[in-house]
């Protein structure tokens, strides 16, 4: 009785199917990745935003209205600089206005201040809605 070699290792079939698969897991992986890195990017801005809403929720109050707080008056700061994934942050009539740079979505992300029974609330809006940054 002579006996056969044992052979070991996979036959092309079985990488091939193998291969398919991973393709298949990037292709479904790599999509959600870019999304998760763009919102981690893009919250950046949302904290730079949010940082003024004290500041600027107090001058509504104390002016009795959004009209007159804009960067650099009644104690809101002046816009700063362009750091990191933040290209701009301003603040008109009370609405502050954060928009992405850098590597960051260059999406807006608006908060807009509503005044009434002595009490602000905020309404966001903004680019970074519709495409899911924020």
């Amino acid at each position: 009785m002579d006996k056969q070699p044992i052979r070991a290792g996979f036959t092309l079939i079985e990488l091939m199917i193998t291969i398919a698969i991973v393709g298949i897991l990037a292709a479904v992986a790599i999509p959600s990745y870019i999304n998760y890195t763009d919102k981690a990017r893009f919250s950046e801005v949302i904290q730079a935003v949010a940082a003024l809403k004290p500041i600027v929720a107090q001058c509504v109050m104390t002016q009795n209205g959004p009209k007159s707080c804009d960067n650099g008056t009644n104690g809101i700061p002046a816009a700063p600089a362009p750091t990191g994934n933040i290209a701009s942050v301003t603040v008109v009539s009370g609405v502050i206005t954060g928009t992405g740079g850098n590597k960051a979505p260059s999406d807006t992300y608006i908060l807009t201040p509503e005044f009434a029974n002595y009490a602000v609330t905020w309404t966001v809006s903004g680019t970074c809605q519709v495409q899911g940054s924020c």
